[in-house]
């Protein structure tokens, strides 16, 4: 079987990591989200989404299966045909380590200001996301909690989103193709 490259995006909630996943799709690349698992079990488990009820259930899977238990299912979901995918949501270096073990990785952290990302938090309204500063700020700290800055700080590749959309999806498609032109 060939290799395969799994992207891994990641940054804080309301960064952008939206953009560079739909690049990703317009260049033909599968992009699977791992926070789909979260938000799913969470339906399952308590029948309605919340930030709260998100954060829980992160908590309660991590402790009965393991740091790397969303890394796990998410990469169950892959059908081993794709060759080169974009995995939207990595937290940990722990889930970075289990995507390693199938196949070569490259991560991209995308960054916005916490002003620009609360403020776009507050205007794309999907279920789980803070509705005030408070709940953006715990949630920020929940998220460093789980590692997701020390993913940020040693990524491969940066794209800095405080201008436009296009300017982030420009950058982002730049980066993915290099990146599958590499892996060809």
């Amino acid at each position: 079987m060939l290799p395969r490259l799994f992207i891994l995006l990641t940054g804080m909630p309301g960064s952008g990591k939206s953009i560079v996943a739909e690049a990703a799709r317009e260049l033909g690349i599968p992009v699977y989200v791992m926070g789909d698992v979260v938000r799913e079990e969470t339906l399952k488990r308590f029948g309605v989404i919340t930030p709260e009820l998100m954060v829980e259930t992160s908590r309660i899977l991590r402790r009965e299966s393991g740091e790397e238990v969303v890394a796990f299912k998410t990469i169950e979901r892959i059908p081993p045909v794709h060759r080169v995918v974009l995995i939207d949501g990595v937290r940990s270096l722990r889930e970075v380590g289990v995507f390693k073990k199938y196949g070569d990785v490259v991560v991209i952290a995308v960054h916005a200001s916490p002003k620009t990302r609360f403020k776009r938090l507050l205007e794309r309204h999907r279920p789980g996301d803070p509705t005030s500063i408070e709940e953006f700020e715990r949630r920020d700290l929940t998220e460093l909690g789980f590692g997701l800055g020390d993913v940020i700080a040693l990524a491969d590749y940066m794209i800095i989103n405080e201008g436009s959309i296009e300017e982030a999806r420009n950058s982002a498609l730049k980066i993915l193709k290099q990146l599958v032109y590499r892996h060809g």
